[in-house]
């Protein structure tokens, strides 16, 4: 049994980098312009038209890499917080720590701090979902409730929210509420390296710090008691994992706004394939999110409905069904 989910999470990682190449191509490729591959390979190198260079360099290699970085990172940090805190409805955007990285963006953007320091952005939207993810693990402590932890991350979320819109209402500038808007609806439309040189760093490093922590993961699903007997360090754990999750989320949030489920969506769906230990599933549901959100990029572009969909306003159509196909799925496996 463990030699063949050994072998088919192989597989399905050699699959999802696949995709991700497939997927970076077509991205390359389509737009209001589309070119072909030969042109865009040649944009790519710099030997063709000073259009078609622009069209790759400037708008589309940049959207199409914060898209996969972003997608990563959150396939990624939804499945170590379900194991970090043995949950299966935990995710970045239904517990709160999403909105709660909003709300970090948001007060940067109010407060004018970030037109003086740019990375003051990607910073505030770290720490407010490193706040998110430390009050819900220490609550995740006292509480095995899957219910009261998930009520206590919607009302963190809903906390958020309010004081978002709160920093809209009082904002005296109308633009600047137009753009608040926009940014929390989720969308890589219009990204230059500007922001990939802003998030992406940072993005990377919480995905190593995640990646990391495989094997102390599986201790921990041992229960505390017998991951501390195993030797694991379960604050540095615990503190890693919060780091970790903050950095990638919150940095992601900082440059495309709220983008949801992703975490959700795709630990649920690798799990039955590679098996129950997060090992296995961390690198990939980091493939598979990236796969994911590059393939929801790619549906805004091919639906024609009049102005571009925002891919936050996608990733909640399709995770919203899911999320409410997994709470019947746990509160039968509960009865």
């Amino acid at each position: 049994m463990k030699h063949r989910y050994f072998v088919s999470t192989v597989y399905l990682n050699v699959v999802f980098f696949c995709l991700i190449l497939v997927f970076l191509a077509v991205s390359l490729r389509i737009g209001y312009v589309d070119l072909s591959l030969r042109e865009v390979v040649h944009g790519l190198l710099g030997t063709a038209s000073d259009k078609t260079i622009t069209i790759v360099w400037e708008l589309r290699l940049p959207r199409v890499l914060l898209t996969i970085a972003i997608g990563a990172g959150l396939g990624l940090s939804g499945a170590v917080l379900q194991s970090l805190l043995r949950n299966p409805l935990a995710e970045s955007s239904v517990i709160g720590v999403s909105s709660s990285a909003a709300l970090g963006g948001v007060i940067a953007l109010y407060f004018g701090l970030s037109a003086g320091f740019s990375y003051a952005l990607p910073i505030s939207a770290m720490i407010g979902a490193g706040i998110a993810t430390g009050v819900l693990y220490f609550i995740s402590v006292r509480s095995k409730s899957t219910l009261t932890l998930i009520l206590i991350g919607i009302a963190i979320n809903g906390f958020a929210l309010a004081l978002i819109s709160l920093a809209m209402n009082l904002s005296p500038n109308p633009w600047a509420v137009s753009e608040i808007i926009f940014w929390l609806m989720g969308s890589v439309r219009d990204r230059s390296f500007t922001e990939v040189n802003l998030a992406v760093p940072f993005i990377l490093l919480g995905i190593l710090i995640l990646l990391g922590l495989g094997k102390s993961l599986n201790a921990l699903s041992l229960g505390e008691d017998g991951a501390a007997s195993l030797g694991v360090n379960l604050k540095r754990v615990r503190l890693l994992a919060i780091i970790g999750t903050s950095i990638s989320v919150g940095a992601g949030v900082a440059v495309a706004g709220t983008i949801g489920f992703v975490g959700l969506i795709v630990p649920h769906l690798i799990r039955p394939l590679v098996g129950n230990l997060p090992s296995r599933l961390l690198l990939a549901s980091a493939l598979g999110g990236a796969v994911l959100l590059t393939a929801s990029d790619l549906l805004v572009r091919f639906i024609s409905v009049g102005p571009e969909l925002n891919l936050g306003v996608v990733t909640s159509l399709l995770g919203t069904p899911f999320f409410l196909y997994i709470i019947l799925k746990t509160r039968k496996g509960m009865q």
